[in-house]
């Protein structure tokens, strides 16, 4: 029995690795900016006066981070339709990564909220501005330097965690590898090259959010 690896497969099936890729690559970006602008409104409410507001955001950040992500992409994609509601796979797929990273979205930015020291807040009311005022302008850009680090290990963790949607028939990496795995038979070789994409995609995404962290929150700094 030959025990050589054998590659010959991956000049034909390197476009279809590139489609699955750039797919995983879209719901990324789309669920990170729809997760990171819910992140920060849901970090906000939680510390609202408002109780059933409070509460109801606590609720929702303990029901997501105590479920599997599998799980509460197979509510949306197969339990929503029982209520007469049809989603595309990609769209479910977005939308349940969104959904995950929300969730601990709002626990690492409200960390940094927290971390703002009271003077910062009360020191913008005294030079005459509102308090949301005093929330955009003062308190959220520095909980953003603050948490950015932590942001980023979490958009890169839901970008590996997202080969799940492939159970949803999503064309993305993993779709593409189970396809090109049992064409070829060759599942040692396939899911080689696989892991070594993701670990490309996480090593760049990683270093594109430090990139636009240095840019946008520290001016620019290294």
């Amino acid at each position: 029995m030959g025990s050589g690896l054998d590659f010959g497969w991956l000049s034909e099936a390197i476009a279809a690795i590139a489609r699955g890729a750039g797919t995983t690559i879209m719901m990324i970006l789309v669920s990170a900016l729809f997760g990171l602008f819910l992140s920060v409104l849901g970090a906000a409410a939680r510390r609202s006066r408002q109780a059933p507001l409070r509460y109801a955001v606590t609720a929702y950040v303990e029901l997501i981070r105590n479920t599997p992500f599998i799980v509460q992409m197979f509510f949306i994609f197969f339990g929503l339709p029982t209520l007469g509601i049809l989603l595309n796979p990609l769209v479910v797929a977005i939308l349940a990564i969104t959904i995950n990273l929300t969730a601990y979205g709002i626990e690492i930015v409200g960390a940094g909220l927290d971390a703002v020291s009271r003077g910062q807040k009360e020191a913008g009311l005294a030079l005459g501005l509102r308090p949301r005022q005093v929330f955009v302008k003062i308190v959220l850009p520095q909980a953003l330097r603050v948490i950015f680090p932590a942001l980023s290990s979490q958009i890169v963790i839901m970008m590996l965690e997202s080969a799940a949607v492939s159970q949803i028939a999503v064309k993305e990496l993993t779709y593409q590898a189970d396809l090109i795995q049992a064409r070829t038979f060759l599942p040692f070789e396939t899911y080689l090259v696989v892991a070594l994409i993701y670990l490309v995609l996480s090593i760049v995404l990683r270093r594109l959010l430090q990139f636009s962290g240095r840019r946008y929150l520290f001016g620019g700094l290294a």
